[in-house]
């Protein structure tokens, strides 16, 4: 495996943060910095990046060009929070400690006067002023600590005095000034001259997977054209901020800009830098008998891929067959991407920058250049490929009785998709004839699978089965419609072997004590749950978790005013901690299945849960009800996993060469079944033992018992390092998720654009003060009744019963009502629907009611 380039060794944050921490003010300056951890040449870029990233995680302050640790902790009536701002003007901070919670109720509400600087999404420090009676506070910006916003998208005019970009997000409130000489990017004359054929050409620097926006090369007026500005300065409380075009992406409706619009405005990397590329393109795709060695032959087994009929990266491979004993044998076979990108090359620190593959839903962002992703590390059918594999025997219970984890070499059979396999499972003739061969396999795989779900369904772990809309494209690239997505018993099966090998790869590691990242969901917050039981008893249902404990306090304020006044003071009552398991969860989703308001309150219960994440301390998967887990199954677009297989590669040749044994092998069982795993190594019934049972007990007298007492956790990557690591995949991924979401959105309103005055079905799933929220039934779109349209009625909200009523004839909108509404208008800037809500006949009870009135 030959590489032509050299590696830059990789900088840590572990080290960058000790080396400011031992300066005298614990502040430092980049180019001290550069002099000082010795950086050289493309070091220098990464150890930007990395002041950046550490900047937004609140590790450090920038000021300028030197940065700083922050003060261990503020003064009390100091806070940091992100700034969220309003198109008006204000804005609110929401504050990072839940501490504060306790203090006030809300975020921090800031004026337009006490922005200062900041601008919308920055880190910043707040001073918090005096609390009012309802509990809200009132703030100011003392200093911004992080800009989220290094670069901002808008459209592009010109002006009197200065030409200038509107952003075209809303909540980045003031126009980027641009100055004489910076409307066009520095290179814009290069790209006007013949083009000149440069290394970078030969390796596409632009490698956004899909079709390109369509853009000219000479922009001779740019008045309406969408730009991308880098930010030169930035604003204070009487100028606005100033910038450079560094990028001209083109019209806003043509066609590919508004995806170009959302990388942009979210800040994904997505262009491969030239020695990323050059690495890539380095590598021998011919496996060596080097390489083979030391790793198990899986190459003759049915092994075949299984994913959708447009993937073109296929990380894993399965298998299930029937042991002698009468168990399952489930294999699962995962790209061994660990041994093409190591630790401190350019692949790896790109990948770690881009923390996960972005999917649009005609084109991808890969965390991994194409030659790995869509060849070297996928797992095509017919070609040999290098995986780490977790082969396991499962008992007709779901129990995983034990499992062996290893480095092995694979052919896959065949490349399967979700509706081939469904098809085959369902008796279509043609599809098993074609694969008839790999028919009673995919049977064993859905027995199989069944069983895992019905385990899973045992221990209690939440099921939501939401539908998710599909958009789908005409022959152009356009979009023709939207769909709701199908879930068929091809996808439960992927899912449920997916699940069993993250749990063992887990457990695996947690039993020799290594640090690890793990996947983790943390118990619901008590308050969410508080508002979600509200809300279900209105309906009729319940999470069953009894009385809530509340815990009343008053704030300072209110103690003052009460004794100078003698009134009763204003109690604020928060919810305390509730015991609260998933199965309460999973028996209320079993309760309102298949009832009108499924939809609804499976939509206000998956809120009321925590967002998952990566943690280096395992805590557990809620939602999964499981102890143990981690994401080990998806290298090829998921950093964490890589990460995980890192640590498990080095793990496993550690033990082998204590063992002396041939092939690196990992063997254990779920810590929580060690006491029935033991006793399934007894002869069984037909004489025959578990062929996992001469491993166990040759290495039983080895591992000796754990201690009872917490170790200290060690390992190939430094729990500091591995803390960096999830933090970023964690921000990485709510940054990629957001920006799927609100592509989705925006072309969900391009489709609605011919749609305005035709009426649709739809159901009330948000009643707010100022209006309600209607989700079209067929098309999954939102769209908002605002109150003031509602005008056959004096309509108000109420808090208690979140209804809105009218105060004559008591009509009432409620969440979970079915309703009629027409497109009213669309919105081209904020990209919101507005609906009318269509009259209906009155019934005749309700003419009565009238009448009385």
């Amino acid at each position: 495996m030959a590489r032509r380039n050299t590696i830059v060794p990789m900088l840590s944050d572990a080290e960058i943060l000790r080396k400011i921490e031992q300066q005298p003010k614990q502040a430092a300056g980049y180019k001290q910095l550069v002099r000082e951890l010795r950086v050289h040449g493309d070091a220098r870029q990464e150890l930007r990046e990395r002041l950046a990233a550490l900047v937004g995680r609140g590790k450090l302050i920038a000021d300028s060009e030197r940065f700083s640790l922050p003060k261990a902790k503020p003064s009390r009536n100091q806070i940091f929070g992100r700034l969220s701002m309003h198109r008006d003007g204000y804005g609110f901070v929401i504050p990072e400690s839940d501490e504060v919670r306790t203090r006030i109720e809300g975020d921090i509400y800031i004026s337009p006067h006490g922005i200062g600087n900041a601008m919308h999404g920055d880190r910043v420090l707040v001073e918090i002023g005096p609390v009012r009676n309802d509990g809200r506070a009132e703030g100011r910006i003392i200093r911004v600590v992080g800009r989220a916003h290094p670069t901002v998208v808008g459209i592009f005019h010109y002006g009197r005095k200065f030409n200038y970009v509107r952003p075209i997000d809303e909540k980045l409130t003031q126009d980027i000034m641009i100055p004489p000489g910076f409307e066009y990017p520095p290179d814009e004359e290069e790209q006007s001259a013949p083009a000149k054929k440069t290394k970078a050409d030969k390796f596409e620097r632009h490698r956004v997977i899909g079709s390109e926006a369509k853009r000219s090369l000479q922009w001779d007026d740019l008045e309406g054209v969408v730009v991308d500005v880098e930010i030169t300065e930035w604003p204070t409380p009487t100028q606005q901020p100033k910038g450079r075009v560094a990028e001209i992406l083109g019209y806003e409706d043509d066609f590919g800009v508004d995806v170009e619009i959302v990388i942009r405005k979210h800040h994904l990397p997505h262009r491969f830098p030239l020695e990323v590329l050059e690495e890539a393109n380095s590598f021998d795709p011919v496996i060596t008998a080097r390489e083979k060695r030391g790793r198990r032959d899986y190459r003759d087994l049915p092994i075949v891929t299984i994913d959708g009929e447009t993937a073109r990266d296929f990380d894993d491979a399965v298998l299930v067959r029937n042991l002698p004993n009468g168990n399952l044998e489930l294999h699962v076979h995962i790209a061994d991407v660990a041994h093409y990108v190591t630790d401190g090359t350019p692949i790896d620190r790109e990948a770690r920058l881009r923390g996960t593959s972005v999917y649009f839903p005609d084109r991808a962002i890969p965390m991994l250049p194409i030659e790995l992703s869509t060849d070297m590390c996928s797992l095509r059918p017919h070609v040999d490929r290098l995986v780490l594999s977790c082969v396991m025997e499962i008992d007709h219970q779901g129990e995983i009785i034990g499992y062996e984890i290893n480095e092995g070499i694979i052919r896959s059979a065949e490349r399967m998709t979700y509706t081939a396999v469904h098809g085959v499972l369902e008796g279509d003739a043609k599809l098993r004839e074609r694969y008839s061969n790999l028919v009673a396999n995919f049977e064993l795989m859905r027995d199989l699978a069944m069983i895992l779900n019905r385990k899973r369904q045992r221990r209690g772990s939440i099921d939501f089965d939401l539908p998710e809309p599909v958009i789908d494209f005409d022959e152009q690239g356009l979009m023709q419609g939207i769909t709701r997505s199908q879930r068929n018993v091809a996808h439960r099966l992927i899912e449920e072997f997916m699940l069993a090998a993250n749990e063992c790869v887990a457990s695996y590691l947690e039993s020799k004590d290594i640090a690890s990242l793990y996947r983790i969901h943390e118990k619901p917050d008590p308050k969410k749950v508080f508002e979600f039981e509200n809300v279900a008893t209105a309906f009729g249902f319940s999470l069953g978790v009894g009385a809530l404990p509340v815990k009343r306090m008053e704030t300072r304020g209110d103690r003052r005013d009460r004794r100078r006044s003698g009134r009763d003071a204003r109690v604020i009552e928060i919810p305390e901690d509730v015991h609260i398991t998933p199965r309460m969860y999973q028996k209320l989703t079993q309760k309102i299945a298949g009832t009108p308001t499924e939809r609804i309150l499976s939509y206000l219960m998956l809120r009321s849960l925590k967002q998952a994440r990566y943690s280096e301390e395992n805590v557990g998967h809620f939602a999964l009800a499981t102890g143990t887990y981690t994401h080990f199954t998806s290298p090829i677009r998921r950093y964490p996993d890589l990460i995980v297989h890192r640590i498990l590669k080095q793990v496993l040749r550690e033990s082998a060469e204590q063992s002396d044994a041939g092939v690196p092998v990992g063997i254990g069982t779920p810590s929580s079944r060690k006491g029935a795993w033991e006793r399934s190594f007894e002869a069984q019934p037909d004489g025959k033992r578990s062929p996992w049972s001469t491993a166990r007990e040759n290495r039983r007298d080895q591992r000796g018992k754990r201690q009872e007492e917490q170790k200290e956790l060690s390992g190939p990557i430094a729990v500091e390092e591995l803390h960096s690591i999830a933090e970023e995949s964690s921000e990485a991924e709510r940054r990629a998720d957001d920006a799927e979401r609100e592509l989705i959105e925006w072309k969900k309103i391009k489709f609605m654009a011919d749609r305005v005055g035709e009426e649709f079905a739809g159901l009330i799933i948000s009643v707010t003060k100022f209006g309600f929220f209607v989700e079209l039934t067929d098309l999954f779109i939102e769209g908002l009744v605002p109150l003031a349209t509602l005008n056959d009625d004096r309509y108000v909200y109420h808090e208690n019963t979140k209804q809105i009523i009218g105060q004559r004839t008591r009509k009432a909108y409620s969440l979970g009502d079915k309703i009629n509404v027409l497109v009213d208008r669309i919105d081209p800037v904020l990209k919101k629907i507005n609906f009318a809500v269509v009259e209906q006949e009155p019934s005749r009870a309700q003419r009565r009611h009238r009448r009385r009135l």
